[in-house]
């Protein structure tokens, strides 16, 4: 476990309601899970597991971290690890809605807490960036858990439904908001800046000392 200096000035007292419960215990698993775990398998394993007993209910997630944007997906971190193992962040896609990500080249665990995704990969190569690859569709409660690529992949995320806002969660073994991915744009050959969260300065992510600070046991 790292250890935490309450008087460290990089590390914020979020002015808002407690941490949800539920949430706050899958972030200190998560953390405990990657200082122990022996490598990225038992990550991927574990870390399903985890996401899987979370969504048993889907009534944790604060809404300053699942409001819908009318113009199409955003991103919101929910959860800053101060050494950068891990974030947590919430995909938010209204009816009918879709964003390209690239996977970024750290492993990822996502499921689907509300609605319904369909996920598409997209060819990256210089000659067939515009053809889809394989969809599959994502229905609420599916977890899934993916290895650190280098290749670049390019993924569809769509909102299945037309009637009423999806929602994904990650779990990524990096600060995404600070990792360059691969742009699908151009055949997968140029760095994109980092992808940005759609967090005001008043809602910032949780950080351990936060979460710290609220566990009892």
């Amino acid at each position: 476990m790292i250890e935490i200096n309450a008087a460290d000035p990089n590390l914020r007292v979020i002015g808002r309601d407690p941490v949800p419960p539920a949430l706050r215990r899958f972030i200190w698993d998560i953390q405990s899970m990657v200082e122990l775990a022996e490598s990225e398998r038992e990550i991927l394993l574990i870390g399903r597991d985890l996401m899987a007993r979370l969504f048993t209910t889907d009534d944790w997630l604060p809404t300053v971290f699942a409001v819908p944007n009318p113009a199409g997906g955003q991103q919101f971190q929910i959860y800053h690890d101060v050494l950068d193992r891990f974030s947590v962040v919430s995909t938010i896609l209204p009816g009918g809605a879709c964003v390209t990500i690239s996977q970024p080249s750290v492993w990822e665990i996502a499921g689907v807490l509300r609605g319904a995704i369909s996920r598409q990969q997209l060819d990256a190569s210089p000659k067939n960036s515009a053809q889809a690859g394989a969809s599959r569709l994502m229905q609420a409660s599916a977890v899934e858990a993916a290895r650190s690529s280098a290749s670049g992949e390019v993924f569809e995320l769509r909102n299945a439904l037309d009637d009423r806002t999806s929602i994904i969660i990650h779990v990524y073994g990096g600060d995404i908001g600070r990792i360059s991915r691969r742009s699908g744009a151009s055949g997968g050959s140029v760095d994109a800046p980092p992808l940005g969260y759609a967090n005001s300065d008043n809602d910032p992510p949780y950080d351990i000392f936060s979460i710290q600070n609220e566990i009892r046991d």
